[in-house]
């Protein structure tokens, strides 16, 4: 009874709160902004202890969700694998998420459930990093890298023969990403296969059999280790490098047990990283409460961009504080401080200036793209994830069945009518929900998300789709 009696205080005060700051909402905005009537008012949100979590921090710290007339509680996930599936058993109301999670999820690689995301998270954020031995013998191969500041970026080319050479030893390298649907995973790809390394697929072409591990004619194994485990699992010798968020490459730095040798914004320039997911049977039952949700995240991202005259993030320094707390990222501020502020650190020696490492807003970052989801499918389709051919339709459709451009506008309309957003802070009305194509990857290649089947055949190593 003494429990019952406690939880039912602590919902008449949590109502109570948000009845009260309901009233005061509305007396401070515009007099054309209603609060929305949200069919859940308190919500449980996953995220992994990543930089890129900010939207959601922020969201609840400047006190956005409270502002929606939403209490929200953020739980810190183990693991990618154990925050899906507290997503789809309900455990968690929504989530911080992979931006392949929801497609792999929907496709049905690995758990099957039908995830949508009606915003996108941010855009970069993610570094590859080798350990200190395997630098040296990078720099053996190739002497113009054996500099304090070598030219970025750096490609994969000057590990083609240490890996040849560990793979015919027996003893083929190892490295680390942090799940099989992360954009870590398929960007670390990318970065080896543009150099002529293969990184195995997830099907074997001769017998159609499937491999879960992704190593089939693979010359570097790849595995998942969990974000914060990465330096650690690192330094102990067990992978010689990986591709993780931050602050887990400046981490490597600091600690003297690694040197990031590029950046995701070099391997694919603005290109999407997380995104907010639910499921699409938690979105039918909660449309209103999706769309404040959503409007809170859309304010945090442009808190987290917010300039001044001279181009300076105002508010990175801030954030990177309220990171740096145990409940969220729990990392020392002048790590998470390195790569929030506009720098990234490869070494102690190469300082670069990077404002656009980590981008929450600009460049109608938080808008859901289908070109960014179609993008990740040929991805998946190139290591062997998804087993068929596919026609170009299958693409697109896939794609509408996931992103959700239709949540962020009704979120972003009321957030013009607000006052919070000016219209042209979104992409225009007209647009068809796919950015421009472009050719800004460490390879040169062409990507055009209404073509995906000619954009996979491009690649030299991959599977190939005729039309």
């Amino acid at each position: 009874m003494k429990t019952t009696h406690s939880s039912n205080q602590s919902l008449f005060r949590r109502r109570l709160k948000t009845a009260l700051l309901g009233a005061l909402t509305a007396l401070l905005l515009p007099a054309q902004a209603e609060l929305l009537d949200v069919e859940k008012d308190a919500l449980t949100l996953g995220f992994i202890k990543l930089t890129d979590c900010a939207p959601l921090v922020i969201a609840k710290e400047k006190l956005f969700f409270e502002e929606e007339g939403i209490d929200v509680k953020l739980e810190a996930q183990a693991n990618w694998k154990i925050l899906l599936d507290r997503v789809i058993s309900g455990e968690l109301d929504g989530a911080h998420m992979l931006a392949g999670q929801p497609i792999g999820a929907t496709i049905g690689f690995g758990t099957k459930a039908h995830i949508i995301t009606p915003c996108s998270l941010d855009y970069n954020g993610n570094g590859i990093t080798v350990a200190n031995d395997l630098w040296a013998e990078m720099q053996a191969v190739d002497p113009a890298l054996d500099t304090p500041t070598p030219k970025h970026p750096i490609t994969a080319g000057s590990l083609k023969p240490i890996v040849a050479r560990r793979k015919a030893a027996g003893t083929p390298m190892r490295m680390g990403m942090v799940f099989p649907v992360s954009t870590h995973n398929y960007e670390l790809r990318y970065w080896l296969a543009a150099a002529g390394i293969s990184p195995g697929f997830y099907l074997d072409r001769k017998s159609g059999a499937l491999d879960a591990t992704g190593t089939t004619d693979a010359d570097v194994l790849l595995s998942v280790t969990p974000p914060p485990q990465m330096p650690a699992t690192l330094e102990a010798k067990t992978i010689e490098g990986y591709c993780v968020g931050e602050p887990w490459n400046q981490q490597a730095v600091i600690r003297g047990i690694g040197v990031p040798v590029t950046t995701n914004y070099d391997i694919w320039k603005n290109n999407p990283e997380k995104v907010f997911g639910v499921t699409k049977e938690w979105a039918d039952a909660n449309p209103n409460t999706l769309i404040a949700v959503t409007k809170a995240l859309i304010r945090a991202g442009k808190w987290l961009d917010e300039t001044d005259a001279g181009g300076r993030l105002v508010n990175r320094e801030e954030a990177a504080r309220i990171l740096a707390r145990s409940e969220y990222v729990g990392a020392d501020y002048e790590v998470i401080r390195n790569s929030m502020t506009g720098y990234f650190y490869f070494q102690k020696t190469d300082k670069r200036e990077m404002p656009d490492f980590n981008v929450f807003f600009k460049y109608h970052a938080s808008y859901p793209w289908y070109s960014d989801c179609i993008w990740f499918l040929t991805q998946m389709r190139r290591w062997g994830q998804i087993a068929s051919l596919q026609p170009d339709a299958w693409y697109h459709e896939t794609a509408k069945k996931i992103y959700r451009p239709d949540i962020y506008r009704t979120a972003a309309a009321h957030l013009i009518a607000e006052g919070h957003l000016e219209a042209a802070e979104i992409p225009a009305a007209d647009t068809d929900g796919y950015r421009a194509p472009t050719t800004e990857f460490i390879d040169g290649k062409l990507y055009d998300g209404r073509k995906p089947l000619d954009y996979i055949k491009s690649f030299e190593i991959g599977l190939k789709d005729e039309s």
